[in-house]
């Protein structure tokens, strides 16, 4: 079933247009990644879909429905979460206080989900009075996630997670979110680790000036000659 349907998407900032009808889709429990060089509107398609930037032409469907209008406030009550590459965490509040914070909409069973995000993130369980602002940039990453995953989402959308992270820390933050997906959430990744972000993907894009390059399957990009000259470092 596909849960993210984007069409001939148009979107930018002010008069500069940087997503030139761009058409991608997530199906239910996948975890699809999207690479491209810097600058070709990967960031800008995650914050179209989740309603941050606005929709100029064509259309963003989640669950058959279409919320290409719609405030964000209003589409993560549907089951889409989105956690930007920074400021994804309330640095003043712990870590506790910033989980508590991410089940505003919950009508029900916080407790129960915050045991539940302690052990995925054992580390955070460790340290639940500690200030976010304190934490490592690996543990304000597993944090954000964490506080996305209150909301019980059906699709999580990660912008760069591992930036900025040593290789070991961002072989971790990987191995969560694969774990994540296993628990049956899709995952929409955009990821400087190429590589290793295809590696557990089922499908992937390739973005390049604003415009959807190639789709194909991950073990088919990784084993693509062209896309690992230009996008995986040969």
């Amino acid at each position: 079933m596909t849960l993210l349907e984007a069409s001939g998407v148009v979107a930018g900032y002010g008069e500069t247009q940087i997503l030139h009808g761009v058409s991608m889709a997530v199906n239910q429990g996948e975890v699809v990644t999207i690479i491209g060089p810097n600058g070709c509107g990967k960031s800008t398609l995650l914050k179209t879909i989740i309603g941050l930037v606005r929709v100029r032409a064509g259309s963003v469907a989640f669950r058959g429905t279409d919320i290409s209008s719609r405030p964000p406030e209003q589409i993560v009550r549907t089951g889409l979460c989105y956690v930007p590459q920074t400021a994804n965490v309330f640095s003043s509040l712990t870590i506790l206080e910033n989980l508590e914070m991410g089940a505003f909409v919950r009508n029900s069973g916080q407790g129960e989900r915050i045991g539940e995000m302690f052990q995925l993130f054992p580390d955070l369980a460790r340290r639940t009075d500690q200030k976010a602002g304190s934490l490592s940039g690996g543990q304000r990453q597993m944090l954000a996630i964490a506080r996305a995953l209150m909301l019980d989402p059906v699709l999580l959308m990660l912008d760069e997670p591992s930036a900025g992270l040593s290789p070991a820390m961002t072989g971790l933050v990987l191995e969560r979110i694969k774990d994540i997906n296993e628990t049956g959430v899709a995952v929409l990744l955009v990821e400087q680790n190429a590589r290793e972000a295809l590696q557990m993907s089922h499908r992937g894009y390739i973005l390049v000036a604003g415009e959807t390059r190639l789709e194909d399957t991950g073990p088919q990009l990784l084993n693509n000659p062209e896309v690992a000259r230009l996008y995986l470092g040969g």
